[in-house]
């Protein structure tokens, strides 16, 4: 069993900039890929960003293309999503998820290959 739990959500002007953090227990983060995906009200849930097991491989939807950017701390048992150049359409639910792969350099974009899910952290872009 992995537990994460995400922060670093707010409210942020357009332009503007988050860092979102997420934890995970157990000793093996190093052996997980990592990904983000986000919900927005009355949507479906997307994928956002994932990184490979040992931070090679990035992978990104196209609508974050060059504003954001995914990396981990393996010795911190903690993924990022830096996320720059906020646009109203980014606001959602931002959720971080494990994937238990033993491709080192996967980066899967389904949700379906991801084992465990964060609570979720509120990204509110204001116009």
């Amino acid at each position: 069993q992995v537990q994460l739990v995400e922060s670093g959500g707010g409210l942020v002007q357009a332009g503007g900039s988050l860092r979102l953090s997420c934890a995970a227990s157990g000793r093996s983060f190093s052996s997980y890929a990592m990904g983000w995906f986000r919900q927005a009200d009355g949507k479906e849930r997307e994928f956002v960003a994932a990184i490979s097991r040992l931070g090679g491989s990035t992978r990104y939807v196209d609508s974050v293309k060059g504003r954001f950017t995914i990396s981990r701390d393996n010795a911190k048992n903690t993924v990022y999503l830096q996320m720059n150049s906020l646009k109203p359409e980014d606001t959602a639910v931002y959720y971080c998820a494990v994937d238990q792969t033993t491709a080192s350099w996967r980066v899967a974009v389904s949700g379906r290959e991801y084992d465990y899910w964060g609570q979720g952290t509120q990204v509110t872009v204001s116009s």
